[in-house]
């Protein structure tokens, strides 16, 4: 395992911050510095990081239903009713993978695994994260188009990849993206404002029947799918064009489609 690879299994950082890490001269290898990205450390290796012994830890993974009005936030004197205080002290260290604000809901991961983290979470990836939303009045026709043509947040095309409308006031929206509060400012653009937003899946992931405020370890099977899947870089649109499939058959991708049935 390469050096930036091993800091990142410890929890400590991402890949990416690895890689800075190790190229400003702050990892120590046998108390020599050590910028060399290939450098593989063996057993019988220490490795610092400004002074401090690394050790890799055995890598967890929780998968938590996030109730309203708890903050995605370790370090903030502020706050006091944040999602850490739903899990035992021991896991106080974890870090979650993609933000859910204090009123929105669902599956939030947790995990010491800084190279899975980054790989969820890297836009390079494009790993769906699927969302019901309840909106405060009925949808019109055409709110599904203007979710999938989208719109300008922080300076970026903001889009959904899929919308399906199970009801008039009710909707599932998946994105690839991970812009903050993307779909409430999406919808609040179009005039309508998310009573109910809850994330039910993440890649292959899903929150299924697991109690609110409840949380759980994933099943070696889990982490090895959404390893496996986050491991593959999303195809590219010359990939798309020559035929690869991208949404399953049964989505709809207008509210003017679903309401015709």
């Amino acid at each position: 395992m390469r050096l930036n690879r091993f800091l990142a299994a410890t929890g400590i950082t991402s890949r990416r911050g690895a890689d800075e890490l190790i190229a400003g001269g702050r990892v120590t290898v046998n108390g020599k510095p050590c910028t060399d990205f290939r450098f593989q450390p063996g057993p019988t290796d220490y490795v610092k990081v400004d002074g401090k012994l690394i050790y890799q830890r055995a890598p967890v993974h929780i998968l938590l239903n996030k109730p309203r009005g708890l903050v995605c936030t370790r370090r903030d004197p502020h706050i006091t009713d944040t999602v850490y205080d739903l899990l035992p002290s021991k896991f106080s260290s974890l870090a979650y993978v993609g933000r859910l604000d204090a009123q929105s809901e669902g599956l939030l991961l947790l995990t010491n695994d800084g190279e899975l983290t980054q790989r969820l979470t890297h836009p390079r990836f494009k790993i769906e994260k699927e969302y019901e939303v309840v909106l405060d009045r009925a949808a019109n026709l055409d709110l599904a188009q203007r979710l999938l043509r989208g719109v300008v947040l922080d300076g970026k095309r903001a889009r959904a990849k899929r919308v399906q409308q199970t009801s008039p006031t009710h909707l599932r929206i998946v994105l690839e993206q991970g812009i903050n509060r993307q779909i409430r400012r999406m919808l609040e653009r179009f005039g309508f404002h998310a009573k109910m937003l809850s994330r039910i899946r993440m890649g292959n992931l899903r929150l299924g029947d697991l109690p609110r405020g409840h949380w759980r370890l994933l099943s070696k099977r889990e982490i090895h799918v959404i390893s496996s899947e986050s491991a593959i870089p999303a195809r590219t649109e010359r990939s798309r064009r020559r035929g690869f499939k991208i949404a399953p058959r049964n989505w709809s991708t207008s509210l003017a489609m679903t309401n015709k049935r």
